[in-house]
């Protein structure tokens, strides 16, 4: 089989190393049968991730999140061919029958991403969470092994709820700038903040105790997701990006509120050991 890959894989793979190394990385990793549709899932991931950072209000970031709506949907306007993402995209729902209304649903969630508005509860940040990072591992385990994917969830589930909580964290410095919490408003109020407290406090053993919990939550859900079966070997490489969570997690249990100015990402040598030995081990 040629590895070599298409103008528009190439592409999206560069999208994904510029804008989500560890998702490009976990690409690399895929066997190359079914890459490029990975390829693609994970560069649509990005392209509606970035939407915030690429508008200054809501309403054009609409506009953008719409275009994939219409796009799935059919409706598309103006030629597909032109952009690579969109391209690729669906090339791969082709390819693979993929289903198209989990695709639909990951652009919707995003539309909290545009706005300010507060994550109430636990159960909210679950929701958001399975609509976007569940959803995209259990559409790659969908290309990888439809069957296997199918037995599956309650893995995938939790896994994407833990990924989620430890993206979240990593984007605390940029999203508290903007003003925008994703920190559950449960948790918040659990250890004695509101939403504004939480942004604007400065040095308080609250922010430690909420960003401490938060982590916690992300901790249990991967606890979940360990103890819901033993992971299939052929959905393996839809769960390498999932290896960033724990030393994520763990790192902001610990630090508290100092993960809002420091780095607690692992050098990029430790993600790609972690995906590595996951790919060997096939223990989540």
């Amino acid at each position: 089989m040629n590895d070599i890959p298409s103008a528009n894989e190439a592409l999206c793979l560069q999208t994904l190393r510029e804008t989500d190394r560890d998702r490009y990385l976990a690409a690399l990793l895929t066997p190359a049968d079914r890459r490029a549709a990975i390829v693609a899932l994970y560069a649509y991931n990005a392209e509606l991730a970035r939407v915030r950072d690429l508008v200054r209000e809501p309403l054009p970031g609409e506009v953008r999140l719409q275009y994939w709506r219409d796009l799935l949907e059919g409706a598309a306007h103006g030629e597909t061919a032109a952009n690579p993402v969109a391209a690729e995209l669906i090339r791969a729902v082709q390819a693979w029958r993929l289903p198209v209304a989990p695709l639909i649903a990951m652009a919707d969630a995003r539309t909290f991403d545009l706005y300010d508005d507060p994550m109430e509860t636990t159960n909210m940040f679950e929701g958001y969470a399975g609509e976007t990072a569940s959803a995209l591992i259990q559409l790659a385990s969908l290309v990888l092994d439809p069957e296997a994917a199918e037995g599956a969830a309650d893995i995938v589930g939790h896994a994407g709820v833990a990924l989620a909580v430890a993206g979240a964290i990593l984007l605390l410095p940029i999203h508290r700038a903007r003003g925008q919490v994703y920190l559950p408003t449960q948790i918040l109020a659990s250890v004695g903040l509101d939403r504004h407290a939480f942004l604007t406090a400065g040095k308080d053993d609250r922010v430690d105790a909420a960003i401490q919990a938060f982590a916690g939550f992300g901790l249990d859900h991967l606890r979940k997701a360990r103890s819901a079966g033993r992971l299939p070997k052929s959905l393996v490489p839809a769960f390498l990006p999932v290896t960033l969570a724990e030393p994520v997690l763990k790192r902001a249990a610990k630090a508290g509120a100092a993960s809002l100015t420091a780095d607690i990402r692992p050098p990029q040598w430790r993600r790609q050991f972690a995906m590595m030995r996951l790919l060997l081990s096939g223990r989540l």
